[in-house]
C-alpha cells in the first residue's frame, strides 16, 4: 500500500501563495514518479485573515496542526499589519507550541549561482547550521521599569536549559554522522563574554561529544565566524549554535549561497510535527506580477520529503533545482530571472520526472 503523507498547508501573505503553488506542483511531479500520496489541507492563517476578522492563529489550530506529518509554510508578513504581530503570533506560536526545537539551514551554492565571495564557488559552500529554536532571548523573558521615562529599564533575559541545549546538540551530532562529509561538527558562541549561557553550551556539546569519536569538535566565537562564512567557507561542515546567534548566521550563510531566494529551511521537532519554509519574506510589492522566484520555497519542499523518509525523493528535487540554477536562470532576483515563476517551477518540475 502506498504512503500518503498528510500535509498542512499555510501559502500565508504576499507572494507565499505563489511560491507554495510552484513546491506543490513539484512534489505532485515527484510524488507520481515515486509512488507516494500526498493529502493537502490549506489553512488561511496570515494578514489577510486577521484584517477581516482579527484572529492571528485560533487556539485550536495548535491541537489540529499536531496531527499532520509535515506543515508547508510559504511567507508571513502583511504591509497593512504592524511588523511583528503576525510573526510572533504565528511563526514563533508554532515553533514554540509544537516544540520545533531544531531550526535546520542547508547553506549552499548551487552551481550557475553568482557567489559574492570572490574565487568561491559550489565546491566551497556546502554546510549546515543547527539552530536551536525555542529557547535563549526569543523566550521573551523580561520587561520594563519605568518605561517612558528617563529612568527607563529594560531587561531582555536568555532561557536556556539543560535539556534544550543538550537535545539540540545530540541532534546536531547525530544530523553530522548522518551527513558524512567532513565528521566535523563547530559549536558557534561567545565563551568569553556570555560566560553562563555559554559555559552550558559548551559543557554539554564536550560532554556529548565522548559519544560521537568520530566526529570532530570544533569551538568558534560567532564572530570569528562570521569573519570565516567569508574568508573560509569551505571550513564548515555542520555548526550548531543558540537562537539568537543561528537567527544572524543564517542570514549571512543565505548571502553567500546567493541569496534569500534560495534559502530554505525546516523547523524541527523529532518526535512531533515540523514546519517547512522559504527563508526570504513575503515581497508583498511582487505579489500576483508571477516574478518572484520560487526555488527556496521549492527546496524547503525538498527538506520537508527527506525529513519525512523521502531522502531519494528530496535529493531529486534539489538535483533538479541545480540543473536550473546552471542552465535557466539569468539570475535569482524577482523579475530578473528571464524565467516567470510559474516557469521556474514547470522546468523545476520536467527535470524531476527525468532524473
Amino acid at each position: 500500500m502506498p504512503k500518503t503523507y498528510n500535509i498542512a498547508v499555510i501559502p500565508g501573505d504576499g507572494t507565499g501563495p505563489e511560491v507554495v503553488a510552484e513546491g506543490i506542483k513539484v512534489l505532485q511531479a515527484v510524488a507520481g514518479k515515486a509512488g507516494f500520496g500526498l493529502d493537502l489541507t490549506y489553512f488561511d492563517f496570515g494578514g489577510d485573515r486577521y484584517l477581516k476578522t482579527g484572529e492571528i492563529l485560533p487556539d485550536s489550530a495548535i491541537e489540529e496542526l499536531k496531527r499532520f506529518d509535515s506543515i508547508y509554510l510559504g511567507a508571513i508578513g502583511h504591509p497593512d499589519v504592524k511588523p511583528g504581530i503576525l510573526e510572533k503570533g504565528i511563526l514563533l506560536r508554532l515553533r514554540f507550541e509544537l516544540d520545533q526545537y531544531i531550526n535546520l539551514r542547508p547553506v549552499k551554492l548551487y552551481p550557475g549561482i553568482e557567489c559574492p565571495l570572490k574565487d568561491k564557488g559550489p565546491d566551497h559552500i556546502d554546510f549546515v547550521v543547527v539552530r536551536e529554536n525555542t529557547e535563549g532571548i526569543y523566550t521573551g523573558a523580561g520587561g520594563f521599569f519605568k518605561k517612558g521615562t528617563p529612568d527607563e529599564v529594560a531587561v531582555q533575559e536568555s532561557i536556556n536549559t539543560r535539556k534544550g541545549v543538550e537535545r539540540c546538540v545530540r541532534y546536531a551530532f547525530e544530523y553530522c554522522k548522518k551527513r558524512q562529509k567532513n565528521n566535523k561538527l563547530t559549536l558557534c558562541g561567545k565563551t568569553n563574554v556570555l560566560t553562563y549561557a555559554f559555559d552550558l553550551w559548551e559543557r554539554t556539546f564536550y560532554e556529548v561529544a565522548e559519544e560521537y569519536p568520530d566526529i570532530k569538535s570544533d569551538y568558534a566565537h560567532v564572530d570569528a565566524i562570521t569573519m570565516w562564512f567569508v574568508k573560509n567557507p569551505e571550513w564548515f561542515d555542520v555548526i550548531v549554535t543558540d537562537n539568537m546567534f543561528g537567527d544572524i548566521i543564517t542570514d549571512l550563510g543565505a548571502m553567500i549561497q546567493g541569496g534569500m531566494g534560495i534559502a530554505a529551511g525546516g523547523n524541527i521537532n523529532p518526535e512531533g510535527v515540523s514546519m517547512f519554509e522559504p527563508i526570504g519574506g513575503s515581497a508583498p510589492k511582487y505579489k500576483g506580477k508571477n516574478m518572484i522566484n520560487p526555488l527556496a520555497a521549492i527546496c524547503a519542499a525538498g527538506i520537508m520529503l527527506e525529513h519525512l523518509g523521502e531522502e531519494k525523493s528530496g535529493r531529486e528535487i534539489e538535483q533538479a533545482v541545480m540543473k536550473v540554477t546552471e542552465n535557466h536562470l539569468k539570475s535569482l532576483a524577482a523579475g530578473k530571472m528571464g524565467l516567470t515563476t510559474t516557469g521556474v517551477g514547470d522546468l523545476v518540475a520536467k527535470y524531476v520526472t527525468e532524473l
